[in-house]
């Protein structure tokens, strides 16, 4: 299956993206098809060997739409043809790789033009792969943001028409409306817009100023009509009939007032200035759009153009995308680091807030991890690229981050079904109504007026747009927090949350684990004990084996060879040293393997009650002492849980640790329910039982062993410093291994959640209220008739009040 994200042009209201997911799931091998109105983006899941990325373009097509793949072009030069079959070979070369959309070279200039998707191939990809074929590709063109390019230019091309239909509008309604008020004053008018004296004069200025407004607004007739023929109607179609029915039934009036008859109404002012506020309404609506997606923004302009590294030992500035994985890139003070790497000379500190929020810089030495786009503070350094291009970390987090703006929260059903069936509904409404006045008695124009105010008051993209500029907003103001949540989904559940269960070790505490207590028996030597545990726990990778490891080699101890291993999931180990058979773990271990504990279960119950960890030590099936290991908890675990608690949240502990140990942590800190000594396989199962008793359950953990409790929990949380797998099985990564942003990332549920419910009660409620009025509903109990040009000053502003709205989540700030 491949996954695509596409870019959809075209679309007016989610009418638009209704019909788009229609005609697409139709397909064969189409898995999944989600069109978010905000990012005006589709997501698409589809079987390759069944279905191709054109045909899915060809049907949006055909619907009346374009689908764009996110593409990069770039021009590289050639080297090495000799004719025009030279060409076509490096043509189809190109074209055969996975993400390559389009290949031209030109012979006579000597370059390849080519459009790809950046997240399936790279630039050096396409070299190397031109280079097999015998050619050489040099001299690539640098890239250009064409989707930031591209929206500036439509917002001002909106501007423009907007300002050419106010400059003939102004007057047009001033024209129409003067007369009317000037006569109730009882004040002189100039003769030639006096319909009393100069009617056709009058009729024929309208006429005229009206016509460059239609011509400006042709695209709402275009594709308004085009949606209404293939029975796909959207908001366009709204505005394309409303304004179509005012202009022809103008016309008419002003073919009757040149023949002779005066006793004829124009609405040239209602289809003018409807046009006229529609794109204003349009426009404002791309401009606050446009701020809706600034997270996305930023973190996508953090990335560095060029990088400096060491070729033929030499400092070569190269294109970003032409770092390779192992290049050695060259750092200077103030700059960006490039890529992600590993430090192998010099020393700095590097500010990495931009990413994890952290305000402090990180000193950074030799063997220490860089985050690419991180900024190098005061210190030249070398680092070898480990991650480049889509695999950095920066790409990957920008790719979270765009998937959870795009993807659709459980809340946005109703809206979305009902914004399927909207436009029609809303039409033949607008014909019931209209036909039912003008039975009942009124006049035509009386009539035309419900038509034009029904069509033109509704609004479709205030609903469309209700849930997801929402969660753009919120997901973006996450990741300036640290905080990725992976999808709407993931934002909606996390406001719904009752217990959290936290992992311990590397979650409530630091995971650095040291070793706090040598107890040996009778003769036995404490360096020979630490010896034999550091020997056996050489070969593991449980932080308390580490901390066993890390105090022999400070201690300088020589370790022994290891002749076998064996790991006891949740006991601890089995090994043979010098013929000798060890054993290592917890009281468990030693009790399956009828090792007497004798006196020492007394010092290791003490141990546990002051929060240490000890590790029984038996050799030859005979004990020969303890080695005790404590693990300091989290600076923030104690305030975060506290902040949890005032949530009224209830908190959880869940670790492999005897029960004493986990108390010991548990009263630090403050949890209210403690499950201990449960072995890895079976965290899941003790977060599916608190689920039984119908509780909303969160897991944070970090470990490999916390992936399934993580994937079984109803939200997954994954430490930052954690393992990808562990993140990968997340719906929620805090990138600052900060405990706090656990209540941060709920309290944003509930600030987002909050928010698209008065998005969508205002949606719901501006048409349920809109609609009746423009029917005439209130000129049944004698109240006014809506003029068509209110109704589509409130649809153009609906809009745009519910973009306002999410953005008011820009000002989101945790209480910490």
């Amino acid at each position: 299956m491949v996954t695509k994200s596409l870019k959809v042009e075209g679309m007016t209201c989610g009418a638009c993206a209704k019909a788009i997911e229609r005609v697409t799931k139709k397909l064969p091998g189409i898995s999944e098809s989600s069109v978010n109105i905000a990012t005006e983006k589709l997501k698409i899941v589809y079987d390759d060997s069944l279905i191709k990325l054109s045909d899915i373009q060809n049907v949006v097509d055909k619907a009346g739409y374009k689908l764009l793949a996110q593409t990069t072009n770039k021009t590289l030069k050639l080297e090495g043809m000799s004719c025009a079959s030279c060409a076509k070979n490096i043509e189809r070369i190109t074209r055969k790789l996975n993400g390559v959309i389009e290949s031209n070279v030109n012979y006579a200039t000597e370059k390849l033009t080519i459009s790809f998707e950046p997240s399936l191939v790279k630039t050096s990809d396409i070299k190397k792969a031109i280079a097999k074929g015998g050619y050489k590709a040099l001299e690539e063109e640098n890239n250009v943001d064409l989707d930031k390019e591209k929206k500036e230019k439509d917002i001002k091309a909106l501007w423009n028409r907007f300002l050419i239909s106010a400059i003939f509008g102004v007057p047009l309604l001033l024209v129409a409306m003067v007369p009317m008020i000037v006569m109730k004053m009882d004040m002189m008018l100039p003769s030639v817009i006096d319909p009393m004296m100069h009617l056709k004069a009058y009729a024929a200025i309208q006429l005229i100023l009206v016509i460059p407004i239609m011509i400006t607004g042709r695209r709402y007739f275009i594709v308004g009509f085009k949606s209404l023929a293939r029975l796909s109607p959207n908001m366009d179609s709204l505005i394309s009939m409303g304004a179509s029915a005012a202009f022809l039934y103008s016309i008419f009036a002003v073919y009757e007032i040149f023949i002779g008859n005066t006793g004829y109404e124009m609405y040239f002012e209602s289809a003018g200035i409807i046009l006229t506020l529609i794109t204003l309404g349009k426009y404002l609506e791309s401009v606050t759009k446009g701020k809706t997606s600034e997270a996305i923004k930023k973190l996508m302009g953090l990335q560095p153009k060029t990088a400096i590294i060491i070729r033929l030992d030499k400092e070569v500035e190269i294109p970003i995308d032409e770092v390779e994985v192992g290049d050695i890139v060259v750092v200077k003070p103030g700059e960006k680091m490039p890529v992600d790497g590993e430090v192998v000379f010099g020393t700095t500190s590097v500010d990495e807030s931009m990413l994890t929020g952290e305000s402090m810089p990180v000193e950074k030495s030799i063997g220490h991890k860089i985050i690419g786009a991180s900024i190098n503070k005061n210190g030249s350094i070398k680092f070898k690229a480990t991650k480049v291009g889509k695999d950095t970390a920066l790409a990957q987090i920008i790719t979270l981050v765009e998937n959870a703006q795009g993807s659709k929260a459980p809340i946005a059903k109703m809206a979305d079904i009902i914004s399927g069936y909207f436009v029609p509904v809303v039409i033949g409404l607008a014909l019931i109504s209209s036909l039912s006045w003008l039975i009942a008695g009124q006049t035509g124009v009386f009539s035309l007026t419900i038509f034009i105010s029904v069509l033109v008051i509704a609004c479709p993209c205030a609903l469309g747009l209700a849930t997801p500029t929402a969660i753009m907003v919120g997901t973006g103001k996450g990741a300036e927090y640290g905080v990725l949540i992976k999808s709407g989904t993931a934002l909606e559940t996390a406001h719904k949350i009752q217990t959290i269960v936290f992992d311990k070790t590397g979650t409530l505490t630091e995971g650095k684990p040291k070793v706090t207590d040598i107890v040996t028996i009778a003769d036995v030597d404490e360096d020979y004990l630490l010896v034999i545990a550091a020997t056996a726990e050489k070969g593991s990778e449980h932080p308390l084996g580490e901390a066993i490891v890390k105090e022999a080699e400070e201690r300088k101890l020589d370790f022994k060879r290891t002749e076998k291993f064996n790991a006891v999931p949740g006991r601890g180990i089995d090994v043979t040293i010098d013929g000798k058979k060890i054993l290592l773990g917890n009281k468990k271990l030693m009790d399956e393997s009828n090792v007497s504990l004798l006196d020492l279960e007394e010092i290791s119950d003490k141990l546990a009650v002051e929060g240490k960890t000890p590790m029984f030590i038996a050799i030859e099936g005979k004990l020969s002492g303890i080695i005790a290991v404590a693990d300091t908890v989290k600076e923030n675990s104690k305030k975060a849980i506290e902040r949890l608690h005032s949530m009224g949240i209830q908190v959880a502990m869940i670790t492999g640790d005897n029960k004493r140990t986990a108390e010991s942590i548990a009263r630090q800190v403050g949890i209210d329910t403690i499950l201990a000594e449960v072995l890895p396989e079976d965290k899941a199962n003790e977060v599916k039982k608190l689920q039984a008793e119908g509780k909303k359950v969160a897991m944070v953990g970090d470990g490999i062993n916390d992936a399934p409790a993580l994937a079984q929990a109803d939200i997954g949380i994954a430490i930052g410093s954690g393992t990808d797998v562990a993140m990968e099985s997340a719906d929620i990564v805090l990138m600052r291994s900060d405990l706090m942003d656990v209540p941060t990332a709920i309290q944003l549920s509930k600030k987002t959640i909050t928010n698209i419910k008065q998005n969508l009660f205002w949606a719901f409620g501006y048409n349920i209220l809109g609609i009746p009025v423009a029917m005439g509903v209130l000129h049944l109990f004698g109240g006014p008739l809506l003029n068509p040009i209110i109704a589509a000053l409130a649809m153009s502003f609906s809009s745009v009040s519910v973009l306002s709205n999410a953005l008011r989540l820009k000002g989101f700030k945790p209480l910490r």
